[in-house]
């Protein structure tokens, strides 16, 4: 695992030892950002289900101006404080936090991302479950999206709160799900 591009380019990352993290491929993350584009600079980026932090810390080389990663598992913060710390990258702030919790936290402190990332464990359900958070379009800024990394078996929901599903990309056994707030 490795930032593909930007300021930390080619710096290696570690990932929590074990089977309860699954980093995101390099094919999928590169797929990511080329969708992204030149609109991920100067941009504040949401990372739930962090895990090592990956997708954060590439949007953080690529340019994002903050980062926040959230994760409920300790050993995954630690993991992410010390990639953050090897990149040398500055803009990001970990929570060590269940994601309904830390959702509500951030809604309440009023913060507004244009980008929400999530990559939570497969098959659990945990897509729809986190995309009817009511806190997860308070924290979506204008014209915010959100991406849900999903397996390809995984439901993705068309509607779901006040969001629609806009786009998806399918790469192997992974799919990417692109949501929007919908207009009234």
């Amino acid at each position: 695992m490795r930032i593909i591009a930007g300021k930390a380019r080619g710096t290696k990352l570690k990932s929590v030892p074990g089977l309860s993290t699954r980093p995101t491929g390099d094919r999928v993350k590169e797929a990511l950002f080329n969708i992204l584009g030149p609109a991920i600079d100067g941009s504040s980026f949401l990372d739930l289900f962090a895990g090592s932090g990956g997708i954060g810390l590439e949007a953080l080389s690529r340019g994002a101006s903050e980062v926040v990663w959230v994760d409920a598992n300790p050993a995954c913060t630690a993991q992410i404080r010390a990639n953050l710390e090897k990149t040398k990258l500055e803009g990001g702030q970990i929570y060590t936090n269940d994601v309904s919790r830390a959702l509500g936290q951030l809604e309440r402190r009023g913060h507004g991302f244009d980008y929400v990332f999530f990559d939570p464990p497969y098959d659990l359900g945990l897509i729809r479950k986190t995309l009817e958070e009511s806190s997860l379009p308070a924290v979506l800024k204008s014209g915010g999206i959100i991406i849900a990394e999903a397996s390809k078996k995984e439901e993705a929901p068309m509607d779901v709160s006040n969001l629609c599903l806009k786009r998806e990309q399918r790469y192997g056994d992974t799919r990417l799900l692109f949501y929007e707030l919908r207009r009234s």
